[in-house]
C-alpha cells in the first residue's frame, strides 16, 4: 500500500508543530495530528498560537499540499514515519503521567503500516522507549518490522538564536537500522546530529540537561535569604563569580521555575532511580527548595511592606513562566499570586501576552499601587509609568537585565 503521507506528527504543541513545519519545508508530506479539535480548526485557517511558527508558514505549506491537519487518524493516514510529540506531565504526587503517550502509542499501533519508523520526542524516564513505547505498540498492532527510535525535543520557546534547525540533536534507536533511519530523517532539517549507542543514554541526557538547571537554580534561590540577612543581592555575588573565566556558570535566582522542562524532567530522573532501588537526594532537595520559593518570596516581600500585606495593592508585571512567551505551564507567578492573596494583599497583574486567566484579565501598569513586582519582563512591557511615578518596585526577574531598579534577589 502506498503511503499518502511521508510522516505523521502526533501532538501539535510547542514541539510537534515546529517539527511539522520544518519537515514540510524539507519536502515531506506531513500529516499533523492532534485530538484538540479547536487547535486543528485554528491551524487549518492559518492561525498559529506559537511565536516560532508564523501564520504565513501554516498557510504556505497547507496550500502546497505538504502539510495537512487532522483531529482523527484513519487507514488513509498511515505513514512511513510517526513522530510522537505529546506532553508527558506529572500527575498525582508528582509521578509520571504517561496517559497521553500511551494513547499516542495506541493510535500508532492501530494505523501504522509494515516497516514504519516510530520516533518519540516526548521526554520521559530512562527506559521509556524500550520498556513502554515499544511494548505498548507491539502488543497492540498487526504491523510487522517496525523500527523505534528516540530523538528528544530541545525546544526553548521564545529563543531567537537557537531553534529546531540549529540546536544539536542526539538520536538512538532500538536497532542500528532504526537509528540510521531516524538520523536520515532529521538530517533533512537539522544541522547537527549525534548518533548514540543506546536509547537509555539519550533519555538520561535529556533529563540531565534540565536537572542540572534545577539544582543550580535551587542553589541560588536558597542563597537569596542568606544574602538578604547580610543586606546585599545574591545577583551581585553571581555577577562577581561570573568574572572567573572557567569553572563557573551563572544561574539567577527567581520566584520558582515554570514550563514543561525544569519543573518536570528532574522528577522523571528521580523516578528512573526509584525503579532500580536508588534515591537521588539532591534532586528531591532541589525540588523542595523550588516549590517553596513562592512562599519564601512572599515573606521577603512582606518585610519590604512592614510585615503586613492586608489591603496592599500589588501588581505583577508578566505572569507567564518566562519572558516573551504566553505559556503559563507551571508558572510560579500563579503560586506567588495565591500566596500574596493568602496574606491579604489585593493582587492584579499585567501581561499583554497572556491577556486573561480564568475570570481575570490583564490590567495596564498602574502607578497607584503599593508595590510593583517584575516577574517575566516581556520586551513589549514599558516600565516607564512605574519609573516616572516613583512607585516602589521589586525586580524579581531571573536575569541580569536592568529595568530601572536594582535586583531584589
Amino acid at each position: 500500500m502506498e503511503n499518502k503521507f511521508s510522516i505523521t506528527v502526533i501532538g501539535l504543541g510547542y514541539v510537534g508543530l515546529p517539527l511539522a513545519i520544518h519537515a514540510a519545508d524539507a519536502g515531506f508530506i506531513v500529516n499533523g495530528f492532534d485530538i484538540n479539535t479547536e487547535l486543528i480548526s485554528r491551524l487549518k485557517t492559518g492561525k498559529s498560537d506559537l511565536l516560532n511558527v508564523s501564520n504565513q508558514s501554516l498557510s504556505k505549506f497547507q496550500a502546497s499540499g505538504n502539510l495537512v491537519f487532522n483531529s482523527k487518524l484513519d487507514l488513509d493516514s498511515n505513514s512511513e514515519i510517526y513522530v510522537i510529540a505529546v506532553p508527558t506531565p506529572l500527575g498525582v504526587n508528582r509521578q509520571p503521567d504517561l496517559s497521553m503517550l500511551q494513547n499516542a502509542c495506541y493510535s500508532v499501533a492501530e494505523f501504522a503500516a509494515d516497516n514504519s519508523l516510530i520516533i518519540t520526542e516526548s521526554t520521559s524516564f530512562i527506559g521509556t522507549l524500550r520498556n513502554f513505547i515499544y511494548k505498548t505498540i507491539q502488543d497492540n498492532t498487526n504491523a510487522k518490522n517496525l523500527d523505534f527510535a528516540v530523538a528528544p525535543e530541545r525546544i526553548d520557546p521564545g529563543n531567537k538564536i537557537w531553534g529546531l534547525e540549529n540546536t544539536p540533536r542526539y538520536i538512538s534507536g532500538l536497532t542500528s537500522k532504526a537509528t540510521d533511519r531516524a538520523v536520515n530523517f532529521y538530517s533533512k532539517f537539522c544541522k547537527s546530529i549525534t548518533k548514540v549507542s543506546k536509547p537509555e543514554i539519550v533519555e538520561a541526557a535529556k533529563l540531565l540537561e534540565n536537572t542540572f538547571r534545577l539544582v543550580n537554580i535551587a542553589l541560588v534561590n536558597e542563597l537569596t535569604s542568606l544574602a538578604h540577612e547580610y543586606s546585599f543581592s545574591i545577583n551581585e555575588a553571581i555577577d562577581l563569580a561570573s568574572t572567573k573565566p572557567f569553572g563557573f556558570m551563572p544561574f539567577y535566582p527567581s520566584i520558582g521555575v515554570g514550563g514543561h522542562c525544569i519543573p518536570v524532567d528532574p522528577s522523571y530522573l528521580s523516578y528512573s532511580a526509584v525503579q532500580v532501588g536508588l534515591e537521588l537526594d539532591i534532586i528531591e532537595s532541589a525540588n523542595t527548595i523550588i516549590y517553596n520559593s513562592p512562599k519564601k518570596m512572599t515573606k521577603l516581600i512582606m518585610r519590604e511592606l512592614g510585615n503586613n500585606l492586608h489591603g496592599k495593592l500589588i501588581q505583577l508585571a508578566g505572569i507567564a513562566y518566562k519572558p516573551n512567551v504566553a505559556d503559563l505551564r507551571e508558572s510560579p507567578a500563579l503560586d506567588l499570586i495565591k500566596e500574596l492573596r493568602n496574606e491579604g494583599a489585593n493582587v492584579i497583574w499585567f501581561d499583554p501576552l497572556v491577556g486573561s486567566l480564568d475570570s481575570e484579565f490583564s490590567s495596564p501598569l498602574n502607578s497607584k499601587i503599593d508595590l510593583g513586582l517584575i516577574i517575566s519582563p516581556h520586551d513589549i512591557i514599558d516600565f516607564s509609568i512605574w519609573r516616572e511615578s516613583g512607585v516602589k518596585v521589586l525586580d524579581l526577574s531571573p536575569n541580569k537585565n536592568n529595568y530601572g531598579w536594582p535586583k531584589f534577589l
